[in-house]
């Protein structure tokens, strides 16, 4: 996470309502298995502007930089961590992040509403006066980074907080001065894109209906539904209960972009949850496409529908399945079929920190062995002459590359297809044999890749 340039939000009156949120955010997602993006929508709409924007930087900072922050405050407390009680220490790791990452919250703010949350809450108020000389101790002195030279991955792993075992495997992907690069990326803020409903009205009236609503747009992305904003979306606008954008990466929107289905086609989504994947399609496919939303998860597609009926889409029906398992369509039967499968999330870790702590390091292979068989499953639909998109938000090649490589040895009918409509538009996020790579610090984007792929029989 850069240091914050924007509110200076360090007063009490301006500030606790936000910090009490994050406290209470941060404790759901490590004790209890929350996850930071879906708390941040459920609490911010009750916070002030600027109270969300601080909650939202405080959550996702506190998170991302864990590691960084425990190896100060160990020191500073002259203590093993996991002695300490778990609200009081989150109330420490927030302030410390206040102090070393958030240049625009003054030092004094940041030690007294760490004293005030601590006091506030009945499982923490007799440690106050040791949040307090931890918090003062940490405005006058800084803990240095020990040496770099002997213990590269180790170096890296602390001084960008990733797990030693992600910083070794970036490494051997990508090179150190790269993989360096890359884990700075992961903890800087996700740019704020949304997808622009283009069945609904034209790009230029739905950025004024945006702007009217106290939206700013900061610039156009690669497609014409693409646009990033200057700052967070609003979801209590007139515009987006008018179905008028969808929050959606760039990325993501791109992978819906490769598979360039026909207008009027029938396309299916094997994983459609949460539905912005499946409601772009349906767009693209216009008047007389018919989309298949797929997924297991009753919840997530019940999500998906939600988005669609939002977004004013009529041609998308939800079947819940288990695309490991044979599906219950026919064979052959789809022009256009998506597969953007379940995965690790490596290439997300902006927008959900909390990912880099709760996989190991074999994580990456077992979900391949998911996502092999629901690329077989997913393959079977296609008819000939159709086209399947495979993407995973995720950098490891054995979910990636490895996944269509093995599905091409077993499946001569299967080709990678270079040339796909729109191709220019991407041409410099592709590889040499068309597949799609992105990395947050090679132009801002998530972490995807992606593979068209065609049946010729």
């Amino acid at each position: 996470m850069k240091p914050s340039h924007g509110d200076r939000a360090g007063s009490t009156a301006t500030g606790l309502a936000a910090r009490q949120t994050a406290i209470e955010i941060l404790m759901a997602v490590e004790h209890r298995g929350g996850y930071a993006d879906a708390m941040l929508g459920a609490r911010l709409p009750a916070l002030s502007l600027a109270d969300r924007r601080l909650a939202t930087r405080l959550v996702l900072g506190t998170i991302a930089w864990r590691a960084r922050l425990d190896y100060e405050l160990e020191r500073f407390c002259g203590r093993d961590l996991g002695g300490i009680q778990p609200e009081a220490l989150a109330i420490m790791r927030m302030g410390l992040l206040q102090l070393r990452f958030l240049d625009r919250i003054p030092h004094h703010a940041a030690v007294s509403t760490s004293v005030e949350l601590a006091k506030r809450s009945r499982g923490v108020r007799a440690a106050a006066g040791f949040i307090n000389a931890v918090m003062r101790r940490a405005t006058r002195e800084k803990i240095a980074l020990p040496p770099r030279d002997g213990d590269e991955a180790g170096w890296l792993a602390l001084a960008y907080s990733h797990p030693r075992w992600m910083a070794e495997r970036f490494i051997e992907w990508f090179g150190y001065e790269a993989a360096e690069h890359l884990m700075a990326a992961d903890n800087e803020a996700a740019p704020n894109v949304i997808r622009l409903n283009l069945a609904r009205a034209s790009r230029d009236e739905i950025v004024e209906r945006l702007q009217k609503d106290g939206m700013t747009v900061q610039r156009a992305g690669r497609f014409p539904e693409t646009v990033v904003l200057g700052g967070a979306a609003r979801f209590d606008s007139d515009s987006y209960r008018a179905g008028l954008f969808q929050p959606q990466s760039e990325a993501s929107q791109i992978v819906a972009r490769m598979l360039a289905p026909a207008r009027g086609s029938l396309i299916v989504d094997c994983a459609a949850a949460p539905g912005g994947k499946s409601a772009h399609l349906a767009e693209l496919g216009g008047q007389g496409a018919q989309v298949v939303a797929i997924d297991l998860n009753l919840g997530g597609l019940k999500d998906a529908r939600g988005a669609c009926r939002r977004l004013r889409h009529s041609g998308v029906g939800f079947v819940r399945a288990d695309t490991s398992r044979a599906l219950p369509l026919p064979d052959g039967s789809f022009e256009h079929v998506l597969l953007d499968a379940p995965c690790t999330g490596i290439g997300t870790l902006r927008e959900h920190p909390e990912i880099r702590w709760r996989l190991g390091p074999n994580d990456p292979a077992r979900m391949a062995q998911l996502q092999s068989a629901m690329l077989a499953n997913a393959a079977a639909l296609v008819r000939p002459g159709g086209a399947l998109v495979y993407s995973v938000c995720s950098l490891a090649p054995e979910e990636g590359e490895g996944v269509v490589r093995r599905f091409l040895e077993t499946n001569r009918d299967f080709r990678i297809d270079p040339h796909f409509p729109g191709r220019e538009v991407i041409e410099d996020l592709l590889d040499d044999r068309g597949q799609m790579r992105t990395r947050p610090d090679r132009g801002g984007l998530d972490g995807f890749f992606a593979a068209r792929l065609v049946r010729s029989r």
